[in-house]
């Protein structure tokens, strides 16, 4: 009796010694409030090491005044893209107005540059890296598919001179833009005025009847006109820059500012033809000075020119 009686109660004492192990396995292995608000401490400081490491690291940010003209910078490269999805469905006409939206955009993005001292290295090649999407691959595949295909090889080597010339032109100007030289006149030919050019022409020869009596819609008068826009672009010959949009400007400037308003005006009333009139002025005016500023220093003698 003794000996049965004496096993119900050792067998409780190894049930009472087990579970008391267990609850001490489970009350070291549960972590204490203290040790999480220290992790996450830890934790934090390691992010927090991080990011002061990142920040290093990164290269300096543009300022958010930037973002305003870099808006519709984005908006001329959307154009430009655009612009080639036309063309390769057929629909010159809509391309030519796309491109004409992009110099639109592009024309807005040096204004809003300018009113809010946003101009900055970042919008320089933001700038430049829309220009050759919208005034250089898009003009060049418009001509390319719009007739200087049937001239192969010769009329895709001479389609590709807008995209060429206009890399070329826009790395000079941002290579100027980087020595701190801002002037009222462009060194070359700017690449939207290229190719709203070409636009132009192409536009005369789709939508107008007297386009014909000039013979615009002939390949030879468009790889021409390719040709010399393109080599104007890489020559040193220098036309006006867009007048500043500030007061002072047009006070000092009120027949440069009239002149353009004008051609804005004309542009909108009569556009292809208003278009037209408008580049075929500006490129007169600028290669017809080039002409006359080397005819004037070839006919004027130098100071120590023997008589």
């Amino acid at each position: 009796m003794s000996s049965t009686a004496s096993q119900p109660a050792s067998g409780n004492r190894d049930a009472s010694s087990s579970s008391g192990g267990r609850e001490r396995t489970n009350g070291a292995a549960a972590p204490s409030p203290g040790s999480d608000r220290s992790g996450k401490k830890r934790i934090r400081r390691r992010l927090s090491a991080y990011r002061a490491a990142r920040k290093r690291q990164r290269s300096p940010r543009p300022s958010p005044r930037v973002a305003v003209p870099s808006f519709f910078t984005l908006m001329n490269l959307f154009c430009g893209f655009l612009a080639i999805t036309q063309v390769h469905v057929g629909a010159v006409t809509m391309a030519c107005w796309l491109i004409v939206m992009a110099g639109f955009f592009d024309l807005l993005d040096g204004m809003m540059a300018r009113l809010t001292n946003a101009a900055s290295p970042f919008g320089v090649e933001l700038d430049s890296l829309s220009d050759i999407v919208s005034f250089g691959v898009a003009p060049a595949f418009l001509v390319y598919t719009y007739g200087l295909e049937t001239l192969d090889p010769i009329g895709m080597i001479a389609a590709a001179l807008p995209a060429l010339c206009g890399g070329v032109r826009l790395a000079r100007y941002n290579v100027a833009y980087g020595q701190g030289e801002k002037k009222d006149y462009f060194e070359g030919l700017p690449i939207p005025g290229q190719a709203i050019a070409i636009v132009t022409l192409v536009l005369a020869a789709e939508n107008s009847s007297w386009a014909s009596l000039l013979h615009l819609d002939s390949i030879p008068v468009l790889l021409t006109v390719v040709v010399i826009l393109s080599a104007l672009m890489v020559s040193s010959i220098r036309f006006d820059a867009i007048p500043k949009p500030t007061i002072s400007y047009m006070r000092a400037h009120p027949r440069k500012t009239a002149a353009y308003v004008f051609a804005g005006v004309l542009i909108v009333a009569l556009q292809e033809l208003g278009l037209l009139i408008v580049f075929a002025t500006y490129l007169s005016f600028g290669i017809g000075r080039a002409v006359y500023q080397l005819i004037d220093a070839l006919t004027t003698p130098v100071p120590d020119e023997a008589p």
